[in-house]
């Protein structure tokens, strides 16, 4: 399994080298060196269309954990917590569980914890958040990591109003959106929805 995770990767970043015509830089340097500017490239591209939206817009398109599933969506492409459906389900249920979270502590109005501090309310709504978000998660196969990290901050108060809980889908669908693009365009069969539907060409592609 390391072993097809790494050709998959060195595919997807030798891909897009020769797309953009820039095989010397294969050539010359070395795999590991290739797929790190390759995620630097693609990290920072993918983050800063969804900043510039919320940019223009003044809309919170942008939170800390979509750095996280940036990094899954260009490192390992077709894991399965890095396709669509799990990606959008996993950060749905981290939000909805953050918000019954604070709910059911009755923290909705309150600030964030970063400005007054954690108290036992607080306590009880991240602890809550969490592990619903973890284990609604494997009960419905939808496995995403950073989804745990997005729970948090809706519990601790960053993003405590359901107003923002499209908004931040739309910036979790834009991340998507360039993640297909990018790893298409480096010839590696990303999936539209589920990981499935990628494993037939995955395995034509290695043989």
């Amino acid at each position: 399994m390391g072993l097809r995770n790494e050709q998959l990767r060195w595919q997807l970043a030798k891909g897009l080298v020769q797309a953009l015509h820039l095989e010397r830089l294969a050539s010359r340097y070395s795999r590991t060196t290739v797929m790190a500017v390759f995620n630097l490239i693609n990290g920072g591209l993918s983050i800063a269309l969804v900043s510039f939206v919320a940019l223009v817009t003044q809309e919170a398109f942008i939170f800390p954990s979509l750095g996280a599933t940036a990094f899954i969506l260009f490192y390992v492409p077709l894991a399965q917590p890095a396709s669509p459906r799990n990606t959008l389900c996993g950060h749905l249920i981290g939000a909805l569980a953050g918000l019954l979270s604070l709910f059911l502590f009755g923290l909705q109005e309150h600030p964030s914890a970063f400005m007054t501090g954690v108290d036992l309310a607080r306590v009880g709504a991240a602890s809550l958040s969490l592990g619903l978000t973890g284990c609604l998660m494997v009960l419905l196969k939808v496995a995403h990591p950073p989804a745990g990290a997005t729970a948090l901050i809706v519990s601790l108060g960053l993003m405590p109003d359901p107003a923002q809980l499209p908004i931040l889908m739309a910036g979790v669908a834009l991340l998507l959106i360039h993640a297909f693009i990018m790893n298409r365009l480096a010839g590696i069969p990303y999936p539209v929805w589920s990981t499935a539907t990628a494993a037939p060409a995955t395995r034509m592609s290695l043989q």
